[in-house]
């Protein structure tokens, strides 16, 4: 399972070697078995030298792989992707994901979905999962409210460890408990986004969160580190790769996939941005405080994206996540 003591034993590698075991012993041999697998750069001369932020949309479970072997052959630099939590709760898995340069995201939802597994060896129905979320995010941002009847009492009064931090109830609410573990996830979440930095990787981000053919509104993680780091965002518009991968099979069929790179998005271009200083990321603080500015400043990334891809992955009006509630945290 992914709790505070996984995230802090996880480091980075300029240069990964499971990365480069991937794409010899993988993707190599299975992308050129004829009719084999053709991978397009497009819009490269977009590419910055300095390591960048590239936000892509994110059509099926793999189509970041096709996207860093060319990365790596092309232009010899290596690349740190934001991947779910939930990757890391097969011990064998997890240390492929850590191998392969992955930085796990965790979420408040995650948490309690893991926290009603362990607790009462379910998942919460979708209305105590929309219960717990609201009423966390209040009390996140500062509001005094009293826990939901919808919860059960074992999982409010029920002294336990919670992903690493001791839950004791009088003391602190279950909201509040939910609340300690985030931060102090998210802290060493950034501690790894920084790390990255440091070594001259580029990151990879879905900026939609989750998997979806179609284009669906940014969320704002992708704002916080992009401003927090100072890093120029690359869009690029993926087209193709769900056909290479359209099952959770991680052997790619015959075809082509497309990466074009739009124009980077620095500080001095974009029309929201925050300071590095004025804010901690991924704190209920910076959410309350700059919540339009973040939304604005990914909403502006989505909408760079979507010329980028072909027609049929742009938005929709009726576009919705493939996966959805306490099903993307299992």
């Amino acid at each position: 399972m992914l709790d505070l003591d996984r995230l802090g034993r996880i480091s980075l590698s300029a240069r990964p070697v499971g990365q480069r075991v991937v794409a010899w012993l993988l993707l190599l041999p299975n992308y050129s078995m004829p009719p084999g697998v053709k991978i397009t750069f497009e819009g490269q001369e977009n590419l910055p030298d300095e390591p960048v932020v590239f936000a892509m949309n994110h059509t099926d479970r793999y189509n970041y792989w096709p996207f860093m072997l060319q990365h790596w052959r092309q232009n010899d630099r290596f690349i740190a992707t934001w991947v779910k939590g939930k990757y890391y709760e097969n011990p064998t898995v997890g240390y492929f994901m850590e191998l392969t340069n992955n930085i796990p995201t965790v979420s408040r939802g995650y948490i309690i979905t893991k926290d009603f597994l362990s607790a009462l060896g379910r998942r919460p129905t979708d209305d105590e999962y929309r219960a717990a979320r609201d009423w966390v995010n209040a009390v996140a941002r500062g509001e005094a409210l009293e826990a939901p009847a919808e919860l059960p009492r074992a999982l409010l009064e029920g002294a336990r460890d919670i992903l690493g931090r001791r839950f004791q109830p009088p003391r602190e609410s279950y909201a509040q408990a939910i609340d300690g573990v985030f931060r102090a996830m998210m802290r060493r979440f950034v501690e790894l986004n920084e790390e990255a930095a440091a070594l001259g990787l580029d990151l990879l981000i879905f900026p939609q969160g989750t998997r979806s053919r179609r284009l669906l509104r940014g969320r704002p993680g992708l704002s916080q580190i992009a401003m927090h780091l100072d890093r120029a965002v690359v869009p690029v518009g993926c087209s193709g790769s769900d056909r290479l991968y359209p099952s959770s099979s991680p052997v790619a069929k015959p075809g082509h996939v497309v990466y074009r790179f739009g124009e980077p998005l620095r500080r001095a271009d974009a029309a929201a941005w925050v300071e590095r200083g004025r804010f901690e990321p991924f704190t209920a603080e910076a959410e309350r405080d700059f919540a339009d500015e973040f939304q604005a400043y990914v909403d502006d990334v989505m909408a760079r994206i979507e010329p980028l891809v072909d027609p049929e992955y742009r938005f929709a009006a009726d576009s919705e996540a493939d996966v959805q509630g306490s099903d993307r945290f299992v």
